[in-house]
């Protein structure tokens, strides 16, 4: 049975590890093509070779750092300059860090919002419209279930979250009607190398797989619905984080999060 994205192109960022890497994967098996961006090209490159012996799937590699000034645009042109028609994009690269903003490095800071906000919403906005005039197409958006409620100690990066949350949920009804499915997906935590990064103190509950995330992702897709929290245990505590007071909803989030020790963001 062919898989949601087969005989597409599908444009995947942070693509080379994690939930990024499994749903490159899951698409290939399921007779997808691929373009793959994410700053590392070797793996991209030993990644695209495996895919396409695997699958016999096309893949493209576009090595990108998402957090650079203008890197949207620069992808897109790469993509005209190889006649690269886009059919689907999985908004998967995402940035992380714990510790208080105080103590935060200023670059660290303006990465998360560059990676997790402005490279989002320029890629989206670059290849919507085509998808649009096509009739057919698919955005997803990888959010979390930080997006739920604010998170002390992660306040910047559960703030991009939000904003990613919100940002689909408007764009799915945007987009009703024109054959494009939009969906955000929100894991809690993932077994990942995101917590390399973050710190294991950002780690709330047993972890999920990067499969699974990607199995939640694929299920929800033209079920005509905006998002979805990956996993029941975390859909509930989603659930609960938006109905009990915000005091409240924040002071468990500061708990499960507290760091044991100071922790430093500084390279």
């Amino acid at each position: 049975m062919a898989g949601y994205f087969d005989r597409q192109r599908v444009l995947v960022t942070g693509a080379s590890s994690g939930i990024g890497r499994a749903f490159a994967a899951r698409i290939a098996a399921d007779g997808g093509d691929l373009v793959l961006v994410a700053r590392r090209e070797a793996v991209l490159r030993a990644q695209a070779e495996e895919l396409h012996a695997r699958f016999g799937s096309s893949v493209e590699v576009i090595p990108a750092d998402l957090g650079a000034p203008n890197a949207a645009a620069s992808v897109a042109e790469l993509l005209a300059q190889r006649a690269i028609t886009v059919d689907a994009l999985v908004n998967n690269a995402g940035l992380g860090l714990h510790g208080d903003l105080a103590d935060a490095d200023l670059g660290a800071v303006s990465s998360q919002i560059a990676v997790n906000i402005t490279a989002l919403t320029e890629l989206t906005a670059i290849l919507l419209p085509s998808m649009i005039a096509r009739g057919r197409g698919a955005v997803v958006n990888v959010a979390s279930t930080a997006a739920f409620q604010p998170v002390p100690h992660m306040a910047v990066y559960a703030a991009t979250k939000a904003y990613v949350l919100s940002f689909t949920r408007a764009l799915w009804s945007e987009t009703r009607g024109t054959g494009v499915q939009v969906l955000a997906v929100s894991p809690g935590a993932t077994d990942t190398a995101f917590f390399e990064i973050a710190g294991e103190d950002a780690s709330v509950g047993s972890r999920r797989s990067p499969e699974q995330v990607v199995e939640a992702a694929l299920g929800a897709l033209g079920s005509n619905r905006p998002d979805i929290v990956d996993g029941a245990a975390n859909a509930l505590l989603a659930r609960i984080a938006c109905r009990i007071p915000a005091k409240w909803a924040i002071a468990l989030a500061e708990r499960s999060v507290r760091p044991e020790s100071p922790v430093s963001q500084t390279n």
